[in-house]
């Protein structure tokens, strides 16, 4: 009997010993699950930033531009590289855009999601405003930088990676956007939307192709003589695939030039493009053509020939298609 008694406490010990190791276990079980669904919910929260093996680099009109891992927080600085980072589903990537004086709006089809990017500035960037966003990535206008404007240089010592929008012909805004495709890991996409854009462009130069060019002033605007685009800013050629020609188009030492009213009326357009961004405003542009004693004799006054367009649909971008679509039906109207 006591023998059994002394069994049965050793069993009871035992039996206490074995809850107590088990409650113990159990309670780092239960610990370790907590902290590994901890530690899962940290990394899910936390964004991971894929680096490039090797990083990618490209060159941008003169410069090498290497980037070393996929952008999280992207400035445009310009609307058109904020539609074009949109046109390419990027949009949740921008932190700030710029320019929007420049601008009447997105298309129709991006305004949704144009409309929730945050405004860094509503004219030019400022080097204040830049330095402090936060941003690791740039994609501007390139009259956004250097002389006045922000200093490339300083931007790389924040660690912004620049990537310039400069394009002085079709192909080179292309490579722009395949290349801002590249970088955020949507090349395939980028291809289909130049594709598109390409296949629209042909569509319009076979409805005009038989029709002669139209003659055309580009009227930026007015002050002691006319703001307007020369033979080698971008427009120009936006405007030659719409079926018209610049008159202007043999001076090419800067893209942007002031000609007198005298060399306008030699010329004598047949048509007049008009920039429209917000000041001053397309009906203030009119009133000064029209009360103009020289642009009043134009032909194309006369005869009332205005195309308006708006100036971030002739700047290099994704409105290529668009805005050849719209001067050509301006310039053509019986051809659409």
């Amino acid at each position: 009997m006591k023998k059994y008694f002394v069994h049965l406490k050793r069993r009871k010990n035992f039996a206490a010993c074995f809850m107590v190791s088990f409650a113990i276990a159990l309670g780092m079980s239960v610990g370790f699950a907590s902290c590994a669904k901890t530690k899962t919910a940290e990394s899910a929260s936390s964004p991971v930033v894929a680096a490039y093996d090797p990083p990618l680099v490209f060159e941008n009109y003169g410069r090498t531009v290497t980037v070393k891992q996929k952008p999280q927080k992207v400035l445009t600085l310009g609307p058109n590289c904020t539609e074009t980072l949109v046109a390419l589903g990027l949009a949740d990537y921008i932190v700030g855009n710029s320019l929007k004086n420049h601008s009447r709006g997105p298309l129709p089809e991006y305004a949704e999601v144009y409309k929730k990017i945050p405004e860094l500035n509503y004219g030019s960037a400022t080097r204040e405003r830049v330095v402090s966003s936060g941003a690791d990535f740039i994609y501007g206008l390139d009259w956004e930088f250097g002389g006045e404007g922000l200093d490339i240089a300083e931007l790389e010592k924040y660690g912004m990676r620049v990537y310039q929008n400069s394009a002085q012909t079709f192909e080179q805004a292309y490579h722009e956007i395949l290349d801002i495709g590249k970088i955020f890991g949507v090349e395939s996409a980028a291809q289909r939307y130049i594709d598109d854009q390409k296949a629209r462009v042909a569509s319009v130069g076979a409805k005009i192709a038989e029709k002669p060019p139209v003659n055309v002033l580009i009227y930026d605007s007015g002050n002691n003589g006319v703001f307007t685009c020369s033979g080698v800013n971008f427009e120009t050629l936006v405007v030659n695939a719409a079926g018209g020609k610049n008159i202007f188009d043999d001076l090419t030492e800067k893209a942007w030039i002031t000609v007198s009213y005298e060399a306008v009326l030699e010329r004598n357009p047949e048509v007049i493009i008009i920039h429209d961004y917000d000041s001053p405003s397309v009906e203030e542009k009119l009133v000064e053509i029209r009360g103009n004693g020289i642009l009043a004799q134009l032909d194309a006054v006369k005869n009332n020939r205005f195309v308006t367009i708006e100036l971030e649909s002739v700047l290099p971008g994704n409105r290529i298609a668009y805005s050849v679509e719209k001067l050509a039906k301006g310039l053509y109207p019986e051809a659409f």
